[in-house]
């Protein structure tokens, strides 16, 4: 072996390493999750596989007993979005091109550093946003010349309509992340108007008669690339940046979520916030659900529209059944984008050891939901029984109220960790 060459060292270590690899595996697989059931459905997978996403996903690895048919995804993880990066923080989306069957709305998660500035821009798509992190200011204008500026922190939203230019700097000793929801599932950040892009594409004597100034002022616009997000000065107090003797816009673009009162329930809580609370916000209606460890988001479905959810901290389960016999199970934790088919039955379950924390949202000014449980309260009690063959006992379980969050026993230590799905049936 004296003329051993990189690529044969190469390759020697690369096999070495898969076989160390499936050696490791083969050691370990009866720890590892494998698609059987307790029914004695199913059989071992003896690879190659994909451990690691196998464990985090064992509602699709080892469905309930209950699931059938082709339903399509419903999840997608924003850990495996294309992450863009610039000088003042960077931005990766979750749109139907990665989600396929999410034609209402797409997502975006955006990073700003202390200072950090989204370019002024603005979009045919209506824009919603909710802070996860830190501190931001927000500014725009409307249509009738009236100015908005104001700073939002962890859980508040704001909502820019279609067309009215807009723009986002991090503030504070960390800057902020947020969500943006727009409502389009076919939106792309690329698709956006900016300012700086206006100007690399409108001759300089136009400017020039626009502005009133010399053309040569313009002679060395930024570029657009480096102006998407930048780094820039963190400003200062917000008395400075509110425009003095001229009127500001009558109806906010942003709203407080956290300070409104949640429903608490045994299990958890929720928040709603639609047009009726946040009047600006026409095309999105959307809820902020805490559920316990245990706890289930009930059976239900909405009548309004598809709904798409961001999962924000634990680890859930979600059933939906689209009719035809279609139902699939899937898995989520934090970061993750969800989504339901419009008016498919659904229902979410905390299968973690920590609090379950989700926003769901609908493109529509409305939030709605029909609860299973009250619509069977609510149906003559005969009809129920003859139906579902169940006796009393069941009809007096039922709810004449709504009760979206329905408390369960919590999972034993470790159970949030379990790399394989219940038995099922």
């Amino acid at each position: 072996m004296n003329h051993l060459t990189r690529r044969d060292f190469m390759s020697l270590t690369l096999s070495g390493t898969v076989a160390l690899a499936a050696g490791k595996a083969h050691s370990h697989s009866a720890s590892l999750p494998q698609p059987q059931r307790g029914d004695g459905n199913g059989g071992t997978d003896p690879g190659p596989r994909d451990a690691l996403r196998d464990a985090e996903n064992p509602a699709i690895l080892n469905p309930p007993a209950s699931d059938h048919g082709t339903l399509p995804n419903l999840r997608f993880s924003f850990a495996d979005a294309h992450v863009r990066q610039s000088s003042g923080g960077w931005t990766r989306q979750v749109t139907e091109r990665e989600l396929g069957v999410a034609k209402t709305i797409a997502g975006v998660d955006m990073r700003l550093n202390a200072g950090g500035v989204r370019e002024l821009h603005w979009h045919k798509e209506r824009e919603w946003g909710y802070m996860l992190y830190g501190h931001a200011r927000v500014c725009a204008v409307d249509a009738d010349g009236r100015w908005f500026v104001d700073d939002v922190e962890t859980g508040d939203l704001w909502y820019f309509p279609s067309g009215i230019p807009h723009a986002i700097q991090g503030i504070g000793a960390d800057g902020c992340e947020f969500l943006l929801a727009f409502d389009n599932g076919g939106f792309d950040e690329e698709s956006t108007f900016l300012l700086s892009d206006w100007f690399k594409h409108i001759p300089p004597e136009v400017l020039a008669k626009n502005f009133s100034m010399p053309a040569e002022t313009f002679s060395r616009s930024p570029e657009p690339d480096d102006e998407y997000i930048f780094a820039a000065t963190p400003p200062g107090p917000l008395a400075q940046d509110r425009i003095n003797g001229t009127p500001s816009v009558p109806n906010p673009f942003t709203y407080r979520l956290l300070k409104q009162r949640p429903i608490s329930l045994p299990g958890g809580s929720v928040r709603i916030v639609d047009a009726s609370q946040f009047k600006v916000s026409t095309t999105i209606a959307a809820a902020l659900v805490e559920l316990e460890p245990g706890a289930l988001r009930e059976l239900h479905w909405h009548p309004n529209n598809d709904e798409w959810q961001y999962y924000l901290e634990g680890e859930g389960r979600m059933g939906v059944f689209a009719a035809s016999g279609q139902a699939r199970t899937f898995n989520y934790r934090a970061g993750d984008v969800g989504y339901v088919p419009f008016a498919a039955g659904h229902y979410i379950e905390n299968t973690g050891t920590r609090p379950l924390r989700f926003l769901e949202l609908f493109r529509s000014d409305y939030y709605a939901d029909i609860s299973l449980k009250q619509w069977l309260a609510l149906t003559p009690p005969t009809l129920v029984k003859q139906h579902l063959q169940m006796g009393d006992a069941f009809i007096h379980a039922l709810n004449k109220t709504k009760t979206p969050i329905i408390p369960g026993q919590p999972p034993a230590a470790g159970a949030g960790e379990s790399t394989s799905a219940p038995a099922a049936g």
